[in-house]
C-alpha cells in the first residue's frame, strides 16, 4: 500500500527512521564528528531529521511524504517537495536495506507518478549521485532521464558536479 502523508502527525517516526537507518548511521560523522557513542550520535541524527520534518518540509504547504507499506512494515520513502504548480523536487529516495533488490522503489516511484498523473500535468525534478548506479537505473526505469552533468538542488539553489540532474515529464 502507497500512503502519502501530508502532515506531521501522520508521521510514524519510528517507521520512517528504520528506513533511513543506514543513512542516519553514515551522518553520523557528519554531524557529529566528536561524538563517540554511535548510539547517541544516531539518536541525535534522527532528531534533527524528525525536527527538520516537523519544522520545515511539513511547513510547506503541497510536500508529501510518499511512503510503500508491505505487511505492516515501511520499506520504502521519499519526499515530494512542491516548488511550484505543477512542479515538485524529489528527494530521499530511500529503501530499508534488508528490502533492497525487490523491486519496491520502483514500486513506490511508480505508485506516486501514477497518483499525480491522476490529477494533471506536472515535473519532477531530482539529484542523483553519478555513483548510485541503482538509483539512477530506478529512475529511469520509471521514466526519468538524465538532463543535466550537474545536479541542481532546487531546495538549497545551488548545482553540482557529483549528482546528475534528472527529470520525469507529464
Amino acid at each position: 500500500m502507497i500512503l502519502q502523508i501530508n502532515r506531521y502527525c501522520e508521521l510514524d517516526e519510528r517507521k520512517l527512521m528504520d528506513i533511513y537507518a543506514e543513512s542516519n548511521y553514515e551522518n553520523t560523522d557528519y554531524f557529529f564528528p566528536d561524538e563517540t557513542d554511535k548510539a547517541i550520535a544516531v539518536r541525535k541524527v534522527e532528531e534533527g531529521f524528525c525536527g527538520f520534518l516537523k519544522e520545515e518540509f511539513f511547513a510547506h504547504a503541497g510536500n508529501a511524504y510518499w511512503i510503500l507499506e508491505e505487511k505492516g512494515i515501511w520499506v520504502c520513502a521519499l519526499r515530494l517537495n512542491l516548488i511550484e504548480k505543477g512542479f515538485y523536487y524529489l528527494e530521499a529516495l530511500e529503501t530499508k536495506p534488508d528490502c533492497r533488490k525487490l523491486g519496491y522503489a520502483t514500486k513506490l516511484l511508480n505508485g506516486v507518478l501514477s497518483k499525480l498523473k491522476s490529477e494533471g500535468s506536472f515535473r519532477i525534478c531530482d539529484c542523483i549521485s553519478k555513483k548510485n548506479v541503482a538509483s539512477i537505473r530506478t529512475h529511469e526505469k520509471c521514466g526519468f532521464r538524465i538532463v543535466s552533468d550537474k545536479g541542481f538542488d532546487y531546495l538549497q539553489n545551488e548545482a553540482d558536479d557529483y549528482d546528475y540532474g534528472l527529470e520525469y515529464n507529464c
